[in-house]
């Protein structure tokens, strides 16, 4: 009998034991709120972006080995257009995937977004201080956060030296715009991505959202305009007039760029034109590898006087909101986000991806094993960001890009003889415009 029991207590015992190891290697294999995290992603990238999210991807699973991390190749626009015209429930739509800050509000109102805990993530990560002085603050719908900050954009110089040289133009200091011969400086004004580097120069709203609704600058009469608006749209009508004089292909929609590129090319007359951060390598090209190749800020090209400034423009991370109900994809899909953005290989990201980190300041980036030619573009990048206003989200800005456009490039056809005449013909498009809005 005595040994019945204690072969009985033996087996109670093992059983104990066991169901004590499973229930630790469970807890292990936890969230850390005792759920499994057997979860499967799908995360989207861009073909040159893979190197670096292989490495998110390998560091997360390294935290969570059970879990199943699948990277989806798909153009960023490409995977916004199919959400646009199917859903976010799609299977084709990835659970984590990039947009541009411009398609926030369209996909939050559409409900195409997860909340996520944007403080919480922002915290484990670090460097970026304030929240509301983030472009987090641009990623939220009441109290939610529904994206996380990707990358900061904005635009910078690309200044030719050897051409600057033979052009007599110094470019030790500030450049007004048109006291250089026409084909130095080259910009596409009547591209509102680039036009706005001038007008924000006076604070000149093509559209903005008021308590009343919407409201443009380029309504009011002309003697209505404030001075300092006059003078830019003034300026603008003049750089606009000797490109179109000069028969040049600037205000050629289709060749404008080629004939950019051409000009910026070494031993052409270009000297200075704005682009992004990402355009780096294609200059370098143009101009003997970079060695006669110098990055500014934005601001040391001028107009009236005023130094451009652009946009705190910008990218996000964001998951889709079909997984909300599941707590172990949501955790999952965070935590890629996070080693996405993670601080520690920000050099790593920007050669992978050329996207420049809110949170890693230039001095950090300085003390990095990047190349000196990319220290310079990203610290007049973030000189550039640092003077830049926000950039309007909300979705009817959108109608303002062909609206300005066809503006300005309808100066190539009626030649207004004044900088007035070339007002009235923004004037009427605009008008036209916030008629379409309903105002």
């Amino acid at each position: 009998m005595k040994t019945k029991t204690r072969w009985l207590l033996a087996i109670i015992l093992v059983g104990v034991l066991t169901l004590t190891a499973c229930s630790k290697d469970q807890e292990e294999a936890s969230t850390g709120d005792g759920e499994s995290m057997n979860a499967t992603i799908t995360v989207q990238y861009e073909q040159d972006w893979k190197d670096h999210y292989e490495k998110a991807k390998e560091r997360v699973l390294e935290k969570y080995p059970e879990a199943d991390i699948q990277l989806v190749e798909v153009d960023s626009f490409e995977n916004l257009e199919t959400i646009d015209s199917t859903s976010s429930t799609n299977e084709d739509v990835p659970d984590v995937f990039a947009l541009p800050l411009d398609r926030f509000t369209g996909l939050a109102e559409n409900d195409a977004l997860g909340a996520i805990d944007g403080e919480k993530m922002a915290e484990e990560l670090g460097g970026f201080g304030n929240l509301d002085d983030s472009i987090a603050h641009q990623l939220m719908l009441d109290d939610d956060y529904l994206a996380f900050p990707y990358n900061i954009e904005t635009l910078i110089l690309y200044i030719n030296t050897k051409n600057a040289e033979e052009q007599n133009v110094d470019t030790t200091k500030a450049m007004e715009i048109n006291e250089l011969d026409y084909d130095n400086a080259l910009v596409k004004i009547w591209d509102a991505w680039f036009g706005v580097g001038a007008l924000n120069a006076t604070d000149i709203e093509l559209l903005e959202q008021n308590d009343d609704g919407f409201a443009s600058d380029m309504t009011a009469q002309w003697n209505e305009l404030a001075p300092e608006k006059q003078e830019t749209i003034s300026e603008l009508y003049n750089y606009g007039k000797k490109h179109i004089e000069n028969n040049t292909s600037l205000f050629d929609k289709d060749a404008s760029g080629g004939y950019i590129e051409e000009q910026m090319a070494t031993g052409n007359a270009g000297v200075v034109t704005l682009d992004g951060p990402w355009a780096s390598g294609s200059y370098a090209k143009l101009t003997n590898d970079g060695e006669d190749l110098e990055i500014q800020p934005i601001g040391n090209l001028t107009i009236g006087g005023k130094s451009f400034k652009h946009w705190k423009g910008g990218w996000a991370l964001g998951v889709n909101s079909r997984n909300e109900e599941d707590e172990n994809k949501m955790t999952l899909a965070q935590e890629m986000i996070k080693e996405i953005v993670n601080p520690e290989y920000a050099a790593d990201l920007f050669e992978s991806t050329g996207k420049i980190l809110e949170n890693v300041s230039a001095e950090d980036y300085e003390n990095s094993e990047l190349s000196d030619f990319n220290k310079e573009v990203i610290k007049a990048t973030k000189e550039s960001y640092d003077e830049a206003v926000d950039r309007p989200l909300f979705k009817e800005w959108g109608q303002v890009w062909e609206t300005w456009e066809n503006a300005i490039l309808s100066w190539s056809s009626t030649k207004p003889a004044s900088d007035e005449q070339a007002y009235e013909q923004i004037k009427a498009s605009f008008d036209a415009m916030m008629s379409n809005i309903g105002q």
